[in-house]
């Protein structure tokens, strides 16, 4: 029975009679599958783990995702104001209820705008004399 190889590169089994195999001055042996294997690992000098078509991508990809949480994560808490901070602290006691004078309207946002000053116009301006040159005749003397 004829032995299987896998390629180096991308991962895949290589069919018996086809392939490459390279091997480098040190002794190490490499399988490719295909041309296209043997290109991005010898000639182009890409990782492996980094391809995305590759099985080992796939498998370094599978290991990052374990670490993450498969559920996302509930929404983080509210940040409580002094009379809602109180009233957790103290459970047993009952929230203060406010006075109704104490309650403020909210304004609509055209009343805001209409509460701001009206723009001078240019005519109550008063208006800037310009500098005047001096004679040519002052300047020398």
């Amino acid at each position: 029975m004829v032995e299987r190889k896998v390629c180096t590169f991308c991962g895949n089994e290589i069919e018996p009679g086809t392939g490459r195999m390279y091997i480098k001055k040190d002794g190490a042996i490499y399988n490719f599958c295909t041309s296209k294997c043997f290109k991005n690992l010898v000639q182009l000098r890409r990782v492996p783990r980094r391809t995305t078509w590759t099985v080992y991508y796939a498998r370094e990809k599978q290991v990052r995702m374990k670490g993450a949480p498969e559920q996302p994560q509930p929404a983080k808490a509210r940040k409580l104001k002094k009379g809602e901070a109180e009233a957790a602290k103290a459970p047993d006691a009952e929230p203060k209820a406010e006075a109704p004078e104490a309650k403020v309207e909210a304004k609509p946002k055209d009343a805001k705008k209409a509460e701001k000053k009206p723009a001078a116009k240019r005519s109550e301006q008063p208006k800037k004399e310009p500098a005047k040159a001096k004679p040519a005749e002052d300047a020398k003397a």
